[in-house]
């Protein structure tokens, strides 16, 4: 579903260039968790980015479904965004003073569902990440780790094929951490989506069919097989 193939993305810090992913492959297909490991600034999150075309390679190629990132336009990379993918970012980013149900609606009404209907999508991710109770709360009435099922529920709304999780436990207790790994894995080998994870946490890159390790933007080492195709 996801392959990543060579791929090389610089930039510049004064006059020493900095190779955030250096020439680095991989691949994730449907029905599959994929870690991804490494200290900070290693290139984890840069990758994320390019997965998600909000970030063009320098070199190498990126595509989903065959189909390479960089050829689309800027409105066909916005609809991938839209419609492929359930993004979850390290920062929540929700809006101020709106509930949490219409937060965790917003791709969906950006995808033209009616507000009634894409209320009824988002409870339903809301209670699978423990939110029901607190659904009709604004950000400003959330705590950090509410926020970031919010932002968790919102991602998964719309049915996407491909998540990509940015530390997605970052901000959660190791209940709610281990509720989130395993919906997360729930929802690959079950019902087909491919996942591709960023962490620190040890028991979260443990759940993953596969755990690729980055440092200074290069894989170091793969653990685990590829999970069969469904």
């Amino acid at each position: 579903m996801l392959q990543l193939t060579e791929v090389l993305k610089r930039y510049r810090s004064g006059e020493e260039e900095v190779r955030a992913v250096d020439r680095v492959s991989l691949h994730l297909q449907a029905g599959e968790m994929l870690a991804l490991q490494g200290p900070s600034g290693s290139g984890k999150t840069t990758l994320l980015l390019l997965a998600a075309a909000a970030l063009q390679a320098d070199a190498g190629l990126v595509s989903y479904r065959g189909s390479d990132l960089a050829a689309l336009s800027e409105h066909e990379r916005a609809q991938y965004r839209l419609s492929e993918i359930g993004l979850v970012a390290q920062n929540p980013r929700l809006m101020a003073h709106v509930p949490a149900v219409e937060n965790a609606a917003t791709k969906l009404l950006l995808g033209g569902v009616a507000l009634g209907h894409a209320r009824e999508q988002a409870l339903v991710w809301l209670t699978r990440v423990g939110m029901e109770g607190r659904a009709h709360r604004t950000p400003e009435e959330l705590s950090g780790g509410e926020r970031q099922r919010v932002a968790i529920a919102r991602a998964l709304a719309g049915d996407p094929a491909l998540i990509l999780a940015d530390e997605p436990t970052a901000n959660l207790d190791s209940e709610r951490s281990a509720e989130t790994v395993a919906l997360l894995g729930e929802l690959a080998r079950e019902h087909g989506k491919a996942v591709l994870l960023v962490t620190h946490d040890p028991e979260a890159a443990a759940s993953a069919d596969r755990v690729l390790h980055l440092r200074d933007g290069r894989v170091h080492e793969q653990l685990g097989e590829p999970a069969p195709s469904p």
